[in-house]
């Protein structure tokens, strides 16, 4: 059976009354993400230089153990949106949380077999992979759990707390996971990657189970992407400034003979925060392609500081410019991406427009770490500033074309 994507005009959205409990709910959510992201934001803390400089391996390889989380994530997007609409959002967040927790068993083992490098990095790319599976399960299952919960009205909410878990999670988690590092080493670490999804567990009690929605027809994955592409696109090549921050900013600052590499990605971190708190209703007051559009012009700008930094200090701006241009795009697109199918399906509509987001950043630390080649990381940053760029094209041809169904 075909299914029909309703034509919305793009137009403000009318916000009926919030639910009660919206508040709570929100928190809750926040929580369960920020947690998750905690994790991936402690291993990016601790694992490039592990990998670099304990392992003694490429940059390339750096990149492998990096994206090797995103490539899982991206491939396992499809059975995450289909556990969320056919079993329910509690049944994939809890999936979710225990693979993650078993990410963290694995990076365990890498230092047991430190001894032997081959062994320590086969045992963090199978850390990295169940991490990546556990981030796909339990994003999508809380973005589908929270739809519900909030109505259809208040998606873009669920939207940008969420966004705030994660990137704030990250931003907070890479200097623990240094603090971790210096204070017991990296198997306090480690230790704390395992525990810190067993307390996310406890947290989804918070809230409350929801009857799943009947669907009239199951949305296959493929056809769900051909209905967000565009979105999706821009989501990518948005992420590729982030994904250079998180990947290769330690190194960076290293070879710069710089200090406090993990401010950069608490700035990129405190920059997207900052401007969710104070300007997520933005998409809903101006439109999706607008804000999506001033939003990349000023990740750009911060691309191209960090690219042409002459010192740390303009580097850490960068990354808090990029953290504000990243911070709205997400939800700018991915409003435009999730009224385009019906409330039954988004669970597999939003697992279609965040593997985007994965594509993006999987392809990111690889391609980054060949630009690289141990010698130019300045030139990560030029790159996230042209994929910027690219990116806002995308968001002007949605513009043109609302105003164009609007005329």
């Amino acid at each position: 059976m075909a299914l029909a994507a309703p034509q919305l005009a793009p137009t403000q959205t009318t916000i009926s009354p919030a639910p009660a409990g919206l508040t709570k709910h929100l928190l809750v959510i926040f929580s369960i993400i920020f947690g998750e992201f905690l994790v991936m934001g402690i291993s990016l803390g601790v694992l490039p230089s592990y990998v670099h400089q304990t392992l003694g391996y490429s940059d390339l390889l750096v990149g492998l153990v990096i994206g090797t989380q995103y490539v899982a994530t991206l491939g396992t997007r499809h059975l995450a949106g289909k556990m969320a609409d056919t079993r329910g959002g509690r049944r994939a967040v809890f999936t979710g949380v225990l693979l993650s927790a078993g990410a963290g068993v694995f990076c365990l083992l890498s230092l047991l077999v430190a001894a032997s490098p081959a062994l320590s990095l086969g045992c963090l790319l199978v850390g990295r992979a169940l991490l990546g599976v556990g981030e796909s399960f339990l994003v999508i299952g809380i973005f589908a759990w929270g739809f519900v919960l909030v109505g259809p009205q208040h998606t873009g909410k669920v939207m940008v707390w969420n966004g705030m878990g994660m990137h704030g999670g990250m931003a907070c988690g890479a200097p623990l996971g240094l603090w971790l590092q210096a204070a017991a080493g990296l198997r306090l670490a480690f230790g704390v990657s395992v525990l810190l999804p067993l307390l996310s567990l406890g947290i989804t009690y918070a809230l409350p189970t929801i009857p799943r929605l009947v669907q009239e027809a199951r949305l296959p994955f493929y056809r769900a992407v051909t209905q967000v592409w565009k979105s999706g696109t821009g989501l990518a090549l948005a992420s590729i400034g982030f994904g250079g921050i998180a990947s290769f900013i330690t190194l960076y600052f290293s070879q710069q003979g710089w200090a406090h590499a993990p401010l950069a990605l608490s700035a990129f971190g405190a920059g997207y925060i900052g401007m969710r708190l104070f300007f997520a209703h933005y998409p809903d007051k101006f439109g999706g392609a607008p804000v999506a559009m001033a939003c990349l012009a000023i990740e750009v700008a911060g691309q191209l500081l960090i690219w042409v930094a002459p010192a740390s200090g303009y580097a850490i701006a960068g990354a808090v410019l990029t953290g504000v241009g990243m911070s709205l795009v997400f939800p700018s697109f991915g409003q435009i991406a999730v009224r385009r199918v019906p409330a039954a399906n988004r669970g597999m509509a939003m697992a279609a427009y965040n593997a985007f987001f994965d594509l993006g950043m999987g392809l990111t630390a690889p391609v980054a770490g060949l630009i690289a080649g141990g010698v130019h990381y300045d030139q990560i940053y030029l790159f996230g500033a042209v994929a910027a760029a690219a990116g806002f094209s995308l968001a002007y041809l949605e513009y043109r074309q609302e105003k164009r169904a609007l005329a």
